[in-house]
């Protein structure tokens, strides 16, 4: 067997399943299969291996779900992928060989099943890596930070549950001035050199990662700057998404591999805190008269699961930010949409609901920040902002002066929503720890090196 060409990548994970994505490749006049076997940690038998075909369509990858397992449980695994001597399809993938495992062996966590004990998350976005002539332009640059995010993972505790990228994992229009790429190949090749760095692939081989897209997956400020023709990059782009971010997360059918996807958005808990992982880039409406970010059946699902949702904690991503407001630029994000804003605001605070958090990236700064009403005592919403992984030195950090701060988010008849940093602005590549305890959550932001920058506490009530 051939160790994996990009993963294997950890992804949804509960307390008895785990989905696993890894890349091999395919030949055409051969079967190909990836594999993997799995024990719990400290066993010495392996069970039965697990096995997918791979194909060209979807570019020699697959994702494999790992079932029936037990809850809080470390489990070591062994993957990899083979040609079959076979020459025509059989109906059960199994080879016609004794197979030689490649040595590496992985680790992951299923989830625990109590409810209200402390958990850690790592969150980031905005992770640059330039391609050129498709070659990796110093790829360690893009690499570096996490190394340091390995190492807090090693030494955390309590463990970390998972890793949110929550945008711009690959940017697709890194050279869209001299030669964008536009072409499903060019397109993979650049996942391909993203996900197969050293120290994000050993993240991400033993931590659930939970991803979603921003512009930068497609083109920059996407769809405002879409062009004639667009629709062609948007299909390819979209392709690639689907294959090596969405595959391995809770949107994607288990049987739905490298088939298009209905919607991109989902939803997972760990105990009494939830997720709701929001596309903001795909489904907009840029109508005058009906301006949504999110699409209608987006929208209502968010709202649903805001009022119904009995999870102590609820942290809603969204790859831009929800707010404060940018003075310039900011028509890419939810400043531009201030109707179906004020829509989840006023549901919120009419409905009572408690410890609402939403988290972004987008804007190359990191930051905390408080809402609060001025007619309202008992509404309060947090956001917590973690970008970027790895900046370009073409582009700049944001900064306290990039935001509108001394103005309310919006007015209403039943008073104004006013906001303030709880927290300095961060300018430079940095990750965000974040902790949920039993009393309040934990902001910690580290830069490249690992080293902590700013500590900031969201008390829940």
């Amino acid at each position: 067997m051939l160790k994996p060409t990009v993963g294997p990548i950890i992804g949804h994970t509960t307390t008895h399943q785990t989905r696993i994505f890894l890349r091999g490749g395919w030949h055409k006049d051969a079967e190909v299969y990836t594999a993997i076997r799995y024990r719990r940690a400290g066993e010495e038998h392996w069970g039965k291996g697990t096995f997918s075909p791979l194909t060209k369509t979807c570019d020699g990858a697959a994702v494999i779900a790992l079932q029936d397992l037990a809850a809080d449980t470390e489990y070591e695994y062994q993957a990899g992928w083979f040609k079959s001597l076979n020459t025509t399809p059989t109906e059960k993938p199994l080879p016609d060989r004794p197979l030689q495992w490649p040595p590496t062996l992985y680790r992951f966590r299923t989830q625990s099943s109590e409810t209200t004990i402390p958990r850690a998350y790592i969150v980031g976005s905005c992770r640059y890596l330039q391609m050129t002539a498709g070659v990796p332009w110093a790829p360690y640059l893009g690499d570096r930070i996490f190394a340091s995010i390995n190492n807090l993972a090693r030494h955390a505790t309590p463990p970390i549950s998972a890793v949110l990228m929550t945008g711009d994992q690959v940017y697709v229009d890194d050279l869209n001035f001299i030669a964008p790429d536009r072409e499903y190949d060019d397109i993979l090749a650049k996942y391909r050199a993203a996900f197969s760095q050293p120290h994000i692939a050993t993240l991400m081989s033993g931590t659930p990662t939970y991803m979603i897209l921003d512009d930068h997956e497609i083109e920059d400020n996407w769809p405002a700057n879409k062009n004639k023709g667009d629709e062609h990059l948007y299909n390819n782009a979209m392709k690639a998404y689907e294959l090596y971010q969405a595959s391995h997360g809770p949107a994607c059918p288990l049987d739905g591999f490298g088939r298009p996807m209905a919607r991109y958005w989902y939803q997972f808990s760990h105990g009494d805190i939830e997720w709701f992982v929001t596309d903001s880039r795909t489904r907009r409406n840029l109508a005058t008269n009906d301006r949504r970010i999110l699409d209608i059946e987006q929208e209502q699902a968010l709202c649903d699961w805001l009022i119904n949702s009995q999870a102590r904690v609820k942290f809603v991503v969204t790859s831009v930010m929800f707010y404060p407001d940018r003075i310039r630029l900011g028509d890419d994000a939810w400043k531009a949409f201030p109707a179906q804003r004020l829509r989840l605001l006023e549901a919120i605070r009419t409905h009572k609901i408690r410890n609402v958090i939403f988290v972004s990236g987008d804007v190359h700064g990191s930051l905390t920040s408080r809402l609060t009403h001025s007619k309202d005592p008992d509404f309060e919403v947090h956001t917590i902002v973690s970008s970027p992984l790895c900046n370009s030195k073409l582009l700049p950090y944001a900064k306290a002066s990039t935001f509108i701060l001394d103005q309310p988010l919006a007015r209403t008849v039943a008073g104004d929503y006013r906001h303030e940093l709880t927290g300095g602005v961060i300018s430079q590549d940095n990750f965000a720890h974040v902790i949920v305890d039993t009393r309040q959550i934990h902001v910690r932001y580290h830069d490249r090196n690992g080293k902590l920058l700013q500590s900031t506490r969201i008390h829940l009530r």
